[in-house]
């Protein structure tokens, strides 16, 4: 009986061959030549241009920056410069062309098409546009023209959601700003953005962008003036742009003596330091004398404890500030139209605040006992006052105390 051999096997250990990641070798040049013959072939034509570059083989996802830099340029740009490298390049770039809207507008469109097929390199846009704000001294006034008018067209079409930040944030180095240029750069781009865009439109590019609160920061130092600012924005046409600003800077201002008086006035501070705060707030701010009174009261009256449900006691602690605060009012309404606006702002809080409505002739016969309130004026609101806001019923209410004072007027 004939015994099965066993069959031979290998003996060791099986060794695996290691795998190494092949990366082929960079060549930004080869493709930027491809790039140019495709526009050179076509003329520039940039919808033939479009159609050829989508039906390619290029590998835009590894030369995204190289081909911005082609249809900005007309050609690869030199490291650490715009300049142009060595190598093929053609004149129908975006800096070739005409400073005007209607010829920079279709490069826009063109974009917006390549985006749409290929969005992965809008953040290569990002990056040839960073770079390029970041080297405005190295182009001529017309490129810079371009690239603003580029910019301002870019945002007006939305392009693929190109964030503000990123176009804006570059223009804040320090030597650009000195030099002028991005002064320069910002108004060439507020002129071409309004023209198809709102002001609230470029108010919200600007927040996004966040330069909306430091528009004077894009001035050069020695004309870093709201003067300044007036002065050039109106001589360019954007009066609008001026107002807005001014409105800005001004609500900022009242803001600050309101947040100073709140803490004065919680603090017990006297009078007299109190006073003098305001004083100056207002002649470092040039704020109108109608605002100081608006904000005067809105701050006492803010600062009162009121009471849920005890009528009576709210009465109490609005004349008790009335009586103490009467000289800080009495410095500033100064004559007969402020006095006016001080009972406007009691009728609308009174008004708008149902434990204050019953309120409305009491503290008006408080701020006449602190001669605040001059009989004139309580006279002419009660006879000719304008506004509508619970008028018939304060009116009504006051009938009593106007009655005594024109009593007492025929008696003396």
């Amino acid at each position: 009986m004939s015994s099965s051999k066993e069959k031979p096997t290998l003996g060791g250990t099986r060794i695996k061959s290691r795998k190494r990641n092949i990366t082929a070798p960079l060549d930004p040049a080869a493709f930027s030549d491809a790039v140019v013959q495709i526009y050179l072939e076509n003329s520039g034509d940039l919808e033939l241009v479009t159609k050829c570059l989508e039906s390619s083989e290029l590998n835009f996802s590894r030369y995204g920056d190289t081909f911005f830099e082609v249809v900005f340029r007309g050609a690869r740009t030199q490291p650490g410069t715009v300049k142009p490298d060595e190598g093929d390049s053609h004149p129908y770039s975006v800096l070739d062309c005409e400073p005007k809207r209607e010829a920079i507008l279709p490069y826009v469109l063109y974009i917006q098409k390549i985006l749409r097929r290929r969005p992965f390199l809008i953040k290569n846009l990002e990056n040839a546009m960073q770079r390029f704000l970041q080297s405005l001294e190295l182009f001529q006034d017309d490129e810079r023209k371009k690239l603003a008018i580029f910019t301002a067209l870019a945002f007006s079409q939305k392009l693929s959601g190109l964030p503000p930040e990123t176009v804006f944030q570059p223009l804040l180095k320090d030597n650009l700003v000195a030099k002028g240029l991005v002064l320069t750069f910002i108004t060439d781009f507020f002129k071409e953005y309004l023209v198809d865009n709102s002001l609230d439109d470029l108010i919200a590019i600007l927040k996004r962008g966040k330069i909306e609160e430091n528009l004077l920061d894009l001035f050069p130092s020695p004309k870093r003036t709201l003067e300044a600012f007036a002065e050039h924005f109106k001589k360019e046409g954007l009066t609008a742009l001026v107002e807005y600003n001014e409105k800005k800077i001004f609500e900022v201002k009242l803001k600050e003596m309101k947040t100073t008086l709140t803490s004065l006035i919680a603090e017990e501070t006297d009078v007299s330091e109190v006073i003098e705060s305001v004083k100056q707030h207002v002649k470092d701010a040039k704020l109108p004398d109608v605002e100081v009174i608006r904000v005067l009261w809105d701050v006492l009256m803010d600062a009162v404890q009121w009471s849920g449900k005890n009528q009576q006691q709210n009465a109490n602690s609005a004349l008790r500030q009335v009586k103490t605060w009467a000289e800080l009012l009495n410095i500033f309404a100064t004559n007969g139209k402020l006095e006016l606006e001080l009972i406007y702002k009691v009728q609308v809080q009174c008004y708008e605040d149902a434990k204050l409505m019953k309120l409305f002739p009491e503290i008006i016969r408080s701020l006449y006992d602190q001669d605040v309130l001059a009989e004139d004026t309580i006279l002419h609101w009660f006879l000719k006052g304008t506004n509508p806001k619970g008028r018939q019923m304060f009116v009504k209410a006051l009938e009593p105390f106007v009655k005594w004072l024109e009593e007492a007027e025929e008696e003396e």
